[in-house]
């Protein structure tokens, strides 16, 4: 926290920092993403039950071979997986929107470039630093 803190202050003071107007259509990009996968989820779920019980409720009542069915229900775990970090990402979004540190990159301090930000509102890193991010992630 302490390094968003001196972030702040020198972002702030040097008036790089962008204020709520200037981030006011990547709210409501972020709000209509979070919008569309939470309706995409319950539309897939069939309602508000968890993926896990749909697919429960699936395979029990199944006649497939234990193979296929292993098999559906991985997909099925990693699709919900997914669309839970997807969610976060966007809630961790709305949260730095909020702290007004929205825009700046994490690892670096900088502007993350409008382009960059329009394309996928949930990025933590600028162009650079995303770069040397991933490149440092096994897979």
């Amino acid at each position: 926290m302490q390094k968003v803190e001196r972030m702040m202050k020198a972002l702030t003071s040097s008036g790089i920092c962008m204020d709520t107007t200037a981030a006011q259509p990547y709210l409501y990009q972020l709000t209509h993403q979070r919008n569309q996968l939470l309706a995409q989820v319950a539309e897939q779920r069939g309602g508000q039950l968890g993926r896990a019980e749909v697919a429960s409720a699936h395979f029990d009542n199944s006649q497939d071979d234990q193979a296929q069915i292993r098999s559906e229900r991985e997909l099925e775990f990693a699709l919900n997986e997914h669309e839970l970090v997807a969610l976060q990402a966007i809630d961790d979004a709305l949260k730095r929107i909020q702290e007004g540190v929205y825009g700046l990159c994490v690892t670096c301090g900088v502007s993350i470039a409008p382009e960059r930000l329009h394309a996928a509102p949930q990025a933590l890193r600028c162009v650079a630093c995303q770069t040397t991010f991933e490149s440092t992630q096994t897979h």
